[in-house]
């Protein structure tokens, strides 16, 4: 009776109430607060900061302890394949269908929309940059919806869909500039989108198979419409250390505050919130992490500090490691240690091959405290789009449409030189030999070859080399050598950073008697062997076959998930399990 009573009591009937632990749309849109908890979960699908610091480990430039099975002849397949997750898709699609019933007013909830489409336009293109077509849903779907068993849509059709939702984005966001560098705003969107238009500009103009080659420059100039709005806005700038210039480059990758001036979106981390990324133990552990190291012909792409080019320099690939990082670029002796560079302990920190296997250990990440050598606690926030790459974008755009002028040279490549100690930033008017030969053979316009050149140096290990080769159609340089650093003799104990102390000898057996503090790398001629046998540059894992076929420009769909749609078409090249 008491039962009766008080469910007779209720203005609604119990069993028609909502329940209080979960989240319907009733109860989860009728505030501006309850849009932004709800939107807050759709920063899950940018990257994490050790998803960032991890990216670029198979590109062109990095040698690491194994070789990736995606490059040996038969060790992927698409039972190895596990990354066709659409989950965080139907949240934003979710959020898209029930945000409009909150009450507040149509500027907030444009803002609202513009958020949940800039996310799901994020979601697609990593989607169409690992598959190519894909299938484009713009509803939420149910467990009963047929339309989980569609075929793939046209990249032509989700790109025009990932654009639209971008321009709306960029319209609709609010532009108050954000310090924190934690949140997406208006200027997160133009960045973002200048990125993807430029990654589907250049793709649709250098894979001429996909026959979409006569809109690439609609691409390429919405790529520099962004990039100019967001220059325009005058609210970005290169960040310079104005008391130690030396290291402006470095403070963008070590700071726990994001600098702002040129920092546009960050994966922060804070200690007091236990949030933390792992750089130092990634890359300074013998045991964990890749081991990843950078290889001599990247190395050798970096500048002299009188804007010279290394690479023209008689000999230059047969300097030994203390002469060569001499008077460079100043981004190569905060990208690698070399020279002088110490722990914060004041202890010296030559390249250390209990980890580096080219000799070209990577520093950009990683704090100079060895507190965290050892354990997951960096509390350095990790950048996700920088104005450094805005001005990038804007140049290449324009030099793939041919509309690039000295005043864009000046206001892109040079700031960045300028920042990087470089003297002479003239824009050059003879192609570079070097970059022709080794990383570009159809490229001739000398410009277009100085900004690629730019963008992997200012962007290195930043996780965006991988999608720039892919977009220049340059997967065959995933297989290039993995080279380091030049031996002049067996059995010689060479001193690194030149502080009076002994670092490392290579030698063909570990001798019985070892000298303090001296690491023996062994030449086994099989997988690290010298280039001239007894002396020249190192040459990692060649006993290991390498190929590249162009079927790897797309991801095989998972090998579960085609069993389970019979709609789904396999990507060609990978129709072995």
């Amino acid at each position: 009776m008491l039962t009766a009573v008080l469910l007779g009591s209720c203005g609604k009937h119990a069993l028609d109430l909502e329940p209080f632990d979960k989240l319907t749309p009733t109860t989860a849109f009728n505030t501006e607060k309850d849009l932004q908890l709800y939107v807050n979960s759709f920063y899950k699908i940018l990257p994490s900061a050790n998803d960032i610091i991890r990216a670029d480990g198979l590109t062109d430039y990095s040698a690491n302890k194994t070789v990736s099975t995606y490059l040996i002849p038969g060790a992927f397949s698409a039972t190895q394949a596990n990354s066709w997750s659409w989950s965080a898709l139907r949240n934003v699609n979710y959020f898209l269908h029930h945000f409009q019933t909150a009450d507040i007013d149509d500027a907030r909830k444009a803002h609202f929309e513009g958020l949940g489409r800039f996310f799901r336009a994020w979601f697609y293109f990593d989607k169409v940059q690992r598959y190519g077509d894909v299938p484009w849903y713009n509803t939420a779907l149910s467990v009963d919806d047929t339309a989980l068993y569609k075929k793939r849509d046209p990249r032509a059709l989700v790109m025009d869909s990932v654009l639209s939702d971008l321009d709306y984005a960029c319209e609709h966001i609010d532009d108050a500039k954000d310090n924190t560098c934690s949140e997406v705003t208006k200027w997160v969107a133009l960045a973002f989108k200048s990125r993807v238009c430029l990654y589907e500009g250049t793709y649709r103009k250098y894979h001429t198979e996909l026959n979409l080659q006569g809109s690439a420059q609609k691409w390429l100039e919405n790529a520099v419409d962004a990039a100019q709005q967001v220059i325009d806005s005058h609210l970005y700038s290169i960040h310079v250390n104005s008391s130690n210039p030396a290291l402006s480059y470095r403070d963008l990758f070590v700071s726990q505050t994001p600098p702002s001036d040129e920092t546009i979106l960050a994966y922060v981390c804070d200690g007091d919130y236990q949030v933390f990324n792992d750089a130092n133990w990634y890359y300074t552990s013998a045991t964990y992490g890749a081991r990843l190291s950078f290889s001599k012909t990247f190395i050798d792409t970096y500048l002299n500090r009188d804007g010279s080019r290394f690479t023209d320099k008689a000999g230059f690939d047969a300097e030994p490691f203390p002469e060569e990082v001499k008077n460079r670029d100043l981004r190569l002796q905060q990208t690698i240690r070399m020279g002088d560079y110490k722990r914060s302990d004041g202890t010296a920190a030559p390249p250390d091959f209990t980890y580096t296997y080219t000799g070209y250990e990577p520093l950009k990440f990683t704090l100079d405290d060895k507190a965290t050598d050892g354990i997951a606690k960096n509390t350095n926030s990790i950048p996700m789009i920088r104005y450094a790459e805005v001005l990038l974008n804007y140049a290449e755009a324009k030099a793939e449409l041919g509309t690039f002028k000295q005043a864009d040279w000046d206001n892109t490549i040079a700031v960045l030189r300028a920042r990087a100690g470089i003297t002479n930033t003239a824009m050059p008017t003879v192609a570079d030999a070097y970059l022709q030969q080794h990383y570009f053979k159809g490229i001739t316009d000398p410009a277009l070859l100085e900004i690629r050149r730019e963008r992997g140096i200012e962007l290195a290990l930043e996780g965006l080399r991988y999608d720039d080769l892919f977009r220049w159609k340059l997967g065959d340089l995933l297989a290039m050598p993995y080279q380091g650093i030049y031996v002049p003799k067996l059995d010689e104990p060479y001193d690194l950073n030149e502080d009076g102390h002994d670092d490392v000898c290579f030698v063909t057996k570990i001798p019985s008697k070892k000298t303090p503090g001296v690491y023996y790398y062994l030449i086994d001629n099989e997988q690290a062997k010298l280039s001239n046998g007894t002396s020249g540059t190192i040459i990692w894992q060649a006993n290991i076959d390498r190929e590249w076929e162009d079927y790897k420009y797309y991801y095989p769909i998972d090998y579960d998930e085609l069993v389970l749609n019979p709609n789904l078409v396999q990507n060609a090249g990978w129709d072995h399990p």
